[in-house]
């Protein structure tokens, strides 16, 4: 069906190819780019693999900053560390604006932390962050949730006694059960029903979000709401979601103790009630549910996957997984549990963690922004209102700031003495005003259940390491890791 779509669009081409004929060039003050048709923009001359390697083949020819248009939308395009980190951190009110998402709107609309406008999202966000810092609160902190899951995982791993897995789903649990202890305040069992509806819920969502015809649907929404594709089960699946999220806040509305939150939900809806007389306060249903759907996809498919890849990468250079190994037996030994204060003393084991983020590029293109107002940049006037994408990729392959940037190396994360070296070009999470919600939740993620995997097992599959393919599955919204095995092998007797 999704053919078929394509096709009924191509149809339209020669009618659009005449009206173009003597067609003036519209940009004005407005970066240079390719020509557009009218109705498909510049559809037609973008690479058949994907947005990503269009924009980075349209940047050898137009620079760093340039204009396309996707469809009928009007986008900005932003390469390079420099850039970027002029628009979105210099510049920041001017590019702190989201843009409206077709297949979200029936959901999402305005509301939420991460598709809100900037005012509301620096309200949520200031709120979620003071959540999960426990202020004057008494629930256990985000560090204490991880090492819980680790222990859950540990278990888990020791029952496969060391045969094949393919460890996606264990990733995703304890990526979820992080965010549904500080959510829900509790976590699910492996086995749960509910919860493996949830992790179907949002792995569909994810993979149907990245499709040709929900990326058709983003660019015509009017026109192909009308016909069937993928972006029709994305909307079905977000109202399940939806409908999931909403039963758990009925229940704590039930059962709410306002000496006593539990977790989000519970500090959410006493920040509701405080404020049920104001009407212009941005805490209410909407906001909350909203909030908990922007959360899952931050907190869930981005960690797990990030985690697929880690173990992949370790995989095929295993002499990386055997220096980290190293570090952690001299500064742990083989019993006491990583901690987070531990991360200063592991410099390499924190340079891994920042190569595989960089090298994986899990987000190649960003969340997308817009201009809050007519901006001057560069020498370029953006009219307010205008879609702007900070392709974070040009930036984590920099070559400015990474040498061999398209190689594997956690050296690009250590000075000459070995101690873990920052960078201006290390953006997985993006920068400046908008930057990702769950940053320090992902970061202690990682770290916690990256250490005790490599704690406690050493990593084997059937492969040679030169064999092993790290080609990523799809790029769409995000790098989807390739499907692969791995043998967790206990490296302590109990």
């Amino acid at each position: 069906m999704e053919l078929s779509v394509f096709l009924l669009l191509i149809v339209f081409t020669g009618i659009l190819l005449l009206l173009t004929k003597d067609h003036p060039k519209k940009h004005g003050c407005l970066p240079p780019g390719p020509r557009p048709l009218p109705f498909l923009g510049n559809l037609l001359q973008m690479d058949r693999k994907g947005l990503l390697k269009s924009f980075l083949k349209m940047r050898k020819q137009y620079g760093d900053v340039f204009t396309l248009h996707l469809g009928p939308r009007r986008v900005v395009i932003l390469c390079g560390t420099e850039t970027i980190r002029e628009a979105l951190v210099d510049q920041g009110d001017a590019f702190s604006g989201r843009i409206e998402i077709a297949v979200m709107k029936p959901v999402i609309q305005e509301y939420g932390s991460n598709f809100g406008n900037y005012t509301l999202w620096k309200i949520i966000r200031k709120f979620v962050l003071a959540t999960m810092r426990d202020v004057e609160m008494g629930m256990r902190s985000t560090e204490e949730r991880i090492q819980e899951e680790a222990q859950y995982l540990l278990e888990e791993l020791h029952k496969t006694n060391g045969n094949l897995q393919d460890p996606t789903f264990l990733f995703q649990s304890i990526s979820a059960n992080i965010i549904c202890s500080f959510v829900f305040g509790k976590r699910f069992s492996y086995q749960d029903p509910e919860f493996l509806r949830l992790l179907g819920l949002i792995s569909q969502i994810t993979e149907d979000m990245s499709s040709f015809s929900s990326q058709m649907f983003e660019l015509f929404p009017g026109f192909l709401k009308y016909f069937p594709g993928s972006h029709r089960q994305v909307i079905k699946n977000m109202h399940k979601l939806t409908a999931f999220i909403s039963r758990s806040v009925e229940n704590h509305r039930e059962t709410l103790d306002y000496t006593a939150p539990r977790d989000f939900i519970d500090t959410f809806l006493i920040r509701m009630d405080k404020e049920k007389s104001d009407p212009n306060t941005e805490f209410h249903q909407k906001n909350l549910m909203n909030t908990i759907f922007s959360l899952f996809f931050a907190g869930t498919e981005t960690t797990s996957m990030t985690l697929r890849s880690a173990f992949l990468l370790m995989l095929k250079y295993p002499h990386v997984a055997e220096r980290v190994q190293k570090e952690i037996d001299q500064v742990l030994g083989s019993h006491r549990a990583p901690t987070l204060k531990d991360r200063t003393n592991m410099p390499y084991t924190d340079a891994v963690i920042h190569e595989i983020q960089r090298f994986w590029d899990l987000t190649p293109i960003g969340l997308p922004h817009s201009v809050t107002k007519d901006t001057h940049f560069r020498g370029y006037m953006i009219p307010k209102g205008t879609e702007v994408f900070p392709v974070l990729s040009t930036a984590l392959h920099d070559p400015h700031y990474f040498k061999n940037p398209d190689t594997f190396n956690p050296e690009h994360f250590l000075d000459v003495n070995g101690s873990l070296k920052k960078s201006d070009g290390f953006m997985p999470f993006s920068i400046g005003k908008r930057i990702c919600l769950g940053e320090g939740m992902a970061r202690a993620e990682l770290f916690l259940f990256f250490t005790n995997i490599l704690q406690n097992f050493t990593l084997a599959t059937t492969k040679d390491p030169k064999d092993i393919n790290i080609t990523p599955m799809k790029i769409g919204v995000s790098k989807l890791p390739p499907l692969y095995k791995i043998r967790f092998l206990p490296r302590h007797e109990d």
